[in-house]
């Protein structure tokens, strides 16, 4: 191309009078634009438009199929967890004093950043023993004046000697009350 532009000033003559002005004009001109149409081709534009309707779709679907997942693998968690609740508040009910595995259990608070402002508390259990056993917890949630104003029950079943398990207690109250949690109870049976 620089080649061609030499080539071009090159051969540029004066005019016949020989007063040594150039021939040609010194500003560049654009392209003639007459035989424009200013949109592209009809059958690019529709490709275009069916690549993006079909990205797009594919993205919803993609979404969609993600969120459902979701919703389907919280209901399976939230249900085997409240069952699992259910069944530690049955098992403590009889249980008297504080009962027999308070060792077992200890608590650790998750950042509230985390938990939406709520108060959630991770429940660390575990089992010290040498057979498989289940456990059942109350956490109580106490006021600043040392009032219990909630009261939650976690459950583990089936732990393996040495085995873990880490269930959570989440305070219902507005995030804006200053409550401490406690281990009210705690029954290996």
């Amino acid at each position: 191309m620089t080649a061609l532009g030499t080539a071009a000033l090159v051969s540029c003559s004066t005019d016949s009078g020989g007063n040594g002005t150039p021939s040609f004009s010194p500003t560049p001109t654009g392209p003639a634009t007459v035989s424009f149409s200013g949109t592209s081709p009809s059958a690019l534009s529709s490709l275009g438009a069916s690549v993006k309707e079909s990205v797009r779709a594919s993205a919803s679907a993609a979404a969609s199929s993600a969120s459902a997942a979701a919703s389907s693998f919280e209901a399976s968690v939230s249900a085997e967890a409240e069952r699992a609740n259910a069944a530690a508040q049955k098992e403590l009910a009889n249980v008297k004093d504080r009962g027999n595995a308070t060792s077992d259990v200890s608590l650790t608070g998750l950042p509230r950043s985390q938990t939406g402002g709520l108060l959630a508390l991770v429940v660390n259990i575990t089992n010290r023993t040498d057979k498989t056993a289940s456990y059942a917890v109350q956490v109580d949630f106490r006021d600043p004046d040392g009032k219990v104003v909630e009261t939650r029950f976690v459950g583990a079943e089936h732990l393996k000697p040495g085995e873990k398990a880490q269930p959570l207690a989440i305070s219902r109250k507005p995030p804006e009350s200053q409550l401490t949690g406690e281990i009210a109870k705690a029954q290996r049976y």
